[in-house]
C-alpha cells in the first residue's frame, strides 16, 4: 500500500482538511460488508460514495483509522491507495458543481468501534455489534467523523445463515447463497457516520406498531421470551406519547431495539436502531428495580434530539443529552405520574448540588462538562424553561426547532433563538444564569420542586430535627420515598409493624438491617417472598449473617433463584454455600466450580465481576480465577478492565 509523508501530506491537505464539509457534500453510500475470520475479527467490504463538489479543491479525504488494506476508485478511472493511517487520500482538480462517485475497498481488524463477541471459545453468546460513539465508526468502515456532513447510508451485510443481521433503516432484500445470507437495508434520510449501526448475533423479534404505523421492532434472544414483556414494558406508549409531545412526525422508516451482551454502555440512539445492554434483560420480578424503561425512553427521544438534528460540536452536547433526558422523563411521566417525576428531578437536584459541591461543576456549554452536567442539568434546563414561558410557546419553539433543522447540525442558539420567537420573552439572563454559568442554583431548583406536595412532604420529614413524631410516620399514608427517608435516619428504632409497607419501604429494611434482631426473625424473613431481587438478595444474606442455626431453611427457600442477568442470587447462595460447613459438604466441588465458571469469558462482564468479587471475598481466587482475571484486563469494557487490573494488583 503506497503511504505519503506526513510532511507531504500536510503540504497537500492543508487547506482542504480545514472544513471539508465546506468544500464537498457527501450525498450517498451504498455499503457492502463481509466478514473473514471471525477470531480475528476480521470485517472488509466495499462503500460507494456519492459526491457534489461544493468549492474548488485539490484533495479530499475518506476516514479510515487502521486499515489494513484500503485503495479506491474514482469515477471508475482514477485509482490509488494514499493512505496516512487514519485517512485514505484522493489527491484531484475538483471542481465545484461537479458531482462524483468514490469507490472504496478494504479490510481491516478493527481495535474499537466495532465488537466480536465469544468466537474465540466455544462457549457464550456469539455476536458482532458495533458503537459508534460519536466518531469511531471509520474504525470498520471507511466514512467521514466529521458530524457535520450527514449521508444516507444502505447497508448489505453477508452473514452464515444461522445468525440475525439487523441495521440501519428497512430490510429490503434477503439473498441466500450456500449457507450465508446477504441482508440489504434502505435508509431514506441523511445521518451523520457515527450512527450507523449493525448486530449480528441469534435473536426472535416481535413486532407491534404504533398510532402512527411505524413498525416497532423488539429483539430477544430465543431463551428469553418469558423476559421480553418485561423488558420492553410501555414500548409502544412511549413511542405515541413522544410523537404527540414532541409534535414532531417520527423521522425514520421503523425502529428497532437489539439487547447485546458486554456493551460499553447502557443504551446507543443510532439512527432508528437503538443497541442496549443485555443487563436490562428482566423478568417480571426483575422489574421492580432495575428495568428497561428509563433508556428505552431516552434512546428514543434521541431519534429527534440528536439523530434528526445534531449537535454541531461537543459544545452543545446538551442539546442531545439534555433533550433526551429530559423528554424520557416526560415519557416516564405520562406512565408512573407527576410524583415520579418530581422525584427525578429531585434526584438529579442532590446529585447536581453534591457534583457543585465537590467544585466539579461546569458549564452546560464546555464540550469537557461531566455526563451529570450534560444530562441532569441539561433536562433541568429544560423543566426550569418550560416553567418560564410555559407549555404553548414551549411546544411550539420545540416543534419549530427540529423542522427547521431536520437532518442538519445545531448550535444552543438556534434553539434559544426559537423559544424566544415563540414566547415573546428574552432569554438572555436565563442563558446566563442557567447554561453559562458553572453554578447549579440549588435553591432555585427546589423553589420550583415544592410546586409538587409530594416533594413538600418528603422534605418535611426529618427524623434528624423531629426525632418524637418520626415513627409514627412508618404506618401513615406518606410516600414511600418519605418511609424510605425515614428508615434511613432511625435504623435502630423500626418496630414490627414497619414490615407491612410495600415493596420498596421492606426494601430499605432489608438494606439496612444486615445484622436482624432476634424479635424481627419472623418478619424478617418474609423479605424473602418479596417480588424484589435486591431484597431477596439483601435478606438472604442478612438472614444468614444472623440465624446460623436456620442456614439450611434460607438455602431451601433461595435455591435456583439466578436474580438478575448479573446472577446476583445465584452467586451470593454458591458462595455462602461453600463458607457454611454443614450445608451440603458433598457439593461443595460442584459449586466452587459453578462460581468459578462464572469468571470465565463466556459470560457477561457484569456475571464475571461479581463472581470475581465473591472469590476474592473468600480467598478462593486460584490459578484458574487468576487466569480469567489477567484475560478481563484486556476486555474491551474499560470499567471492567479497570476492576481486574486494581483486583490483581490488590492480591
Amino acid at each position: 500500500m503506497k503511504r505519503l509523508s506526513t510532511f507531504v501530506l500536510l503540504l497537500i491537505l492543508a487547506k482542504s482538511w480545514c472544513q471539508q464539509s465546506d468544500y464537498v457534500d457527501f450525498k450517498k453510500a451504498k455499503v457492502d460488508i463481509a466478514f473473514g475470520e471471525l477470531t480475528q475479527k476480521e470485517v472488509k467490504g466495499v462503500v460507494s460514495f456519492t459526491f457534489d463538489v461544493l468549492k474548488d479543491i485539490d484533495s479530499i479525504y475518506i476516514d479510515a483509522v487502521d486499515f489494513d488494506e484500503i485503495t479506491y476508485e474514482l469515477d471508475g478511472e482514477t485509482f490509488g491507495s494514499f493512505y496516512d493511517g487514519k485517512r485514505i487520500i484522493m489527491k484531484y482538480p475538483f471542481k465545484s458543481g461537479h458531482h462524483h462517485k468514490v469507490v472504496v475497498t478494504w479490510k481491516t481488524n478493527p481495535k474499537k468501534a466495532m465488537y466480536f463477541i465469544d468466537w474465540n471459545h466455544d462457549k457464550g453468546n456469539k455476536q458482532i455489534w458495533t458503537q459508534g460513539q460519536g466518531k469511531y465508526t471509520s474504525n470498520w468502515l471507511p466514512s467521514i467523523d466529521d458530524m457535520n456532513d450527514k449521508i444516507e447510508f444502505d447497508l448489505s451485510i453477508t452473514f452464515h445463515q444461522n445468525y440475525k443481521v439487523i441495521a440501519n433503516g428497512k430490510l429490503v432484500e434477503k439473498t441466500k447463497k450456500g449457507n450465508k445470507v446477504k441482508w440489504r437495508y434502505d435508509m431514506q434520510n441523511p445521518m451523520s457516520s457515527y450512527l450507523v449501526a449493525l448486530a449480528i448475533g441469534k435473536y426472535d423479534k416481535k413486532v407491534e406498531y404504533s398510532k402512527s404505523g411505524i413498525p416497532l421492532e423488539m429483539y430477544y434472544y430465543p431463551e428469553d421470551s418469558l423476559k421480553f414483556e418485561p423488558t420492553y414494558r410501555y414500548t409502544r406508549q412511549m413511542f405515541d406519547f413522544l410523537e404527540e409531545e414532541i409534535g414532531v412526525s417520527y423521522p425514520w422508516q421503523n425502529y428497532k431495539q437489539v439487547p447485546v451482551k458486554d456493551f460499553l454502555y447502557a443504551g446507543m440512539e443510532n439512527t432508528g436502531t437503538t443497541i442496549f445492554s443485555d443487563a436490562f434483560v428482566v423478568d417480571s420480578i426483575g422489574f421492580v428495580d432495575k428495568n428497561y424503561v428509563n433508556i428505552n425512553a431516552h434512546e428514543l427521544a434521541h431519534q429527534w434530539f440528536g439523530d434528526l438534528v445534531t449537535e454541531i460540536s461537543g459544545t452543545h452536547h446538551w442539546l442531545q443529552e439534555g433533550f433526551a433526558t429530559y423528554y424520557a422523563l416526560l415519557a416516564e411521566r405520562d406512565i408512573f405520574g407527576n410524583d415520579y417525576y418530581y422525584w427525578k428531578l429531585y434526584e438529579y437536584a442532590q446529585e447536581l448540588q453534591k457534583q457543585h459541591k465537590a467544585r466539579q461543576s461546569t458549564s452546560l456549554l464546555d464540550p469537557k462538562s461531566s455526563s451529570t452536567t450534560f444530562y441532569k442539568k441539561g433536562a433541568w434546563v429544560l423543566h426550569l424553561l418550560r416553567e418560564k414561558v410555559g407549555d404553548t410557546a414551549f411546544k411550539i419553539a420545540v416543534k419549530n426547532y427540529l423542522h427547521k433543522n431536520q437532518f442538519k447540525n445545531v448550535e444552543t442558539d438556534d434553539f434559544i433563538h426559537e423559544v424566544e420567537k415563540a414566547s415573546k420573552q428574552s432569554l438572555d439572563v436565563f442563558v446566563e444564569t442557567w447554561l453559562k454559568t458553572k453554578k447549579f442554583h440549588y435553591n432555585d431548583a427546589l423553589e420550583s420542586l415544592k410546586r409538587s406536595v409530594f416533594i413538600q412532604e418528603y422534605l418535611m420529614v426529618d427524623c434528624e430535627a423531629y426525632t418524637s413524631k418520626c415513627h409514627g410516620y412508618l404506618s401513615s399514608g406518606i410516600s414511600d420515598e418519605a418511609k424510605m427517608k425515614i428508615i434511613s435516619q432511625i435504623p435502630n428504632r423500626l418496630q414490627k409493624e414497619d414490615f407491612k409497607n410495600p415493596v420498596k419501604v421492606r426494601q430499605a429494611i432489608a438494606k439496612t438491617l444486615s445484622k436482624v434482631p432476634e424479635a424481627f426473625k419472623k418478619e424478617y424473613e418474609t423479605l424473602l417472598s418479596d417480588k424484589s431481587y435486591i431484597t431477596i438478595e439483601a435478606a438472604f444474606f442478612g438472614l444468614w449473617n444472623s440465624f446460623p442455626e436456620d442456614r439450611n431453611k434460607y438455602f431451601e427457600k433461595t435455591k435456583g433463584i439466578q436474580g438478575f442477568n448479573d446472577k446476583n442470587i445465584r452467586i451470593l447462595w454458591l458462595t455462602l454455600a461453600l463458607l457454611t460447613d454443614d450445608f451440603e459438604p458433598e457439593n461443595d466441588e460442584l459449586y466452587f466450580k459453578e462460581l468459578l465458571d462464572y469468571t470465565s469469558p463466556a459470560y457477561g462482564f457484569e456475571v464475571r465481576q461479581n463472581a470475581f468479587s465473591y472469590l476474592k471475598w473468600i480467598r478462593a481466587c486460584g490459578e484458574k480465577c487468576q487466569e480469567h482475571l489477567q484475560q478481563a484486563t484486556k476486555h474491551h469494557s474499560w470499567q471492567f478492565s479497570k476492576f481486574a487490573k486494581e483486583m490483581l494488583k490488590a492480591k
